[in-house]
């Protein structure tokens, strides 16, 4: 017989029962389910790159709520299905681009009839009252749930939860940390993913969630927590500049670019000053001194060459992007710049300032354990591996960097877990004392 089962209120009086909680690493055949909702009632535009559902198998009651995080780049959705002809089921993970926002409401419109449809077939056991059985709640969080409020009011007809965003992070974060299982990691280029069990002892702790931007938060215990920190300088900024530079279309088209990359053709490194290893400061001759260092020189050296535009209108090549000669193009840009090294340099230029940033803010409170989390790492080696190797080199390898699998929900996690009712009993759960 199994322990009593460790179950998850929220609106409704429903509990989540996340006994034998697992992550799903690669998608299995789903058979079709005669009752509830399931991924295939939905279609939609988001993106699911990373196929890590999280099975809930002894999950049993039906979940009247969806919960979003609407940031300034990307929306992120958490949703509960059912899971074929089992008696359990699966929280979904997708996300959308907040411009594509029409996108991101028509499936959680989809969504929300789907889940009327199965609450009020009655077909599942459930805890909810009778009044609340054909209720449907969005918890939003993010700067979104306020932009987009009323418009998410009148388009879905549905009540809407805006929850705090830092403490959403918290919560998720801290959900994540003690109850799921080959969640959270170190990164290194030997052991790629070294997990971390899952322990009640977490405080205090760092988290550094980069967004668009960066937020660096300190959490001293339950529901205590304090932002001592951040920088414009995020997956915003990366977004941006690359999106000039290199006429990427996605963020994950950039990223796919960064990872075939060689920064040392854009990076002026300590190797090319010296020659050599700077041992005397710890420096290897690999180590980035100045971030675009050699691009001023290589474009002096063939800014005479450059074509910009022919006399047909023809699409030219600019630094690996497509142009049509009418495009706005107010300077030469040599053409001898790969948009894959470009992309490379950047993603490594914003993230050293990340890690560095992060590792001072560790060091000023006495942190030992820093979590990074946001849609700007995405499970990216190369980000990982910056953001690891800052803090290690910064704190002498008194201080590790920790990922999460789910990184991006953090917000959209703790946003599905609110409002829950004292003495909920989540075995290692922030909310368990309050």
């Amino acid at each position: 017989m199994p322990s009593s089962p460790r179950r998850i209120p929220y609106p409704g009086a429903i509990r989540i029962n996340v006994q034998g909680a697992f992550i799903v690493d690669d998608e299995p055949s789903r058979p079709p389910s005669s009752v509830g909702l399931r991924t295939a009632d939905i279609n939609g535009n988001g993106k699911n790159t990373h196929n890590r559902d999280i099975v809930l198998p002894y999950h049993t009651a039906d979940v009247s709520h969806i919960a979003v995080d609407i940031g300034g780049s990307l929306a992120k959705l958490v949703y509960f299905t059912r899971d074929g002809d089992s008696i359990g089921g699966r929280l979904n993970f997708t996300m959308f681009e907040t411009e594509n926002v029409e996108d991101l409401f028509e499936f959680m419109s989809k969504l929300i009839s789907a889940k009327r449809q199965s609450i009020s077939e009655g077909s599942e056991e459930t805890d909810v009252t009778t009044t609340e059985k054909k209720k449907v709640y969005i918890m939003a969080t993010g700067g979104g749930a306020y932009k987009f409020y009323d418009r998410m009011r009148k388009e879905l007809d549905v009540e809407i939860c805006r929850e705090d965003e830092m403490e959403c992070l918290i919560v998720g974060l801290d959900f994540f940390i003690t109850e799921i299982p080959t969640e959270v990691f170190t990164y290194s280029e030997q052991n790629p993913m070294f997990f971390v069990e899952a322990k009640a002892d977490i405080y205090p702790y760092l988290l550094v969630n980069i967004g668009s931007g960066v937020s660096m938060i300190m959490v001293s215990g339950p529901r205590q927590f304090k932002r001592i920190g951040g920088s414009s300088l995020g997956g915003g900024t990366l977004w941006g500049l690359l999106s000039l530079l290199t006429g990427a279309k996605s963020f994950d088209e950039m990223l796919d670019m960064a990872a075939k990359g060689d920064n040392t053709n854009v990076d002026m490194l300590v190797g090319d000053i010296y020659g050599a290893d700077y041992g005397r400061i710890g420096l290897k001759s690999s180590t980035i001194a100045s971030s675009f260092g050699k691009v001023f020189k290589k474009r002096l050296e063939s800014a005479d060459g450059v074509q910009i535009s022919d006399q047909t209108g023809n699409r030219i090549e600019l630094y690996g992007a497509t142009h049509k000669a009418e495009d706005d193009v107010d300077m030469p840009r040599p053409a001898r710049f790969r948009a894959e090294d470009i992309s490379r340099s950047l993603l490594y230029a914003v993230s050293n300032n990340i890690g560095q940033i992060a590792y001072l803010q560790a060091q000023r409170y006495n942190l030992e354990h820093i979590y990074f989390g946001g849609s700007f790492i995405r499970g990216h080696p190369q980000t990982m591996n910056t953001l690891s190797y800052a803090i290690k080199f910064w704190s002498n390898g008194e201080k590790k960097a920790y990922f999460l699998r789910h990184e991006g929900y953090l917000g959209a996690v703790g946003a599905f877990l609110k409002r829950q009712p004292t003495g909920w009993g989540r075995r290692n759960s922030m909310e368990e004392k309050r």
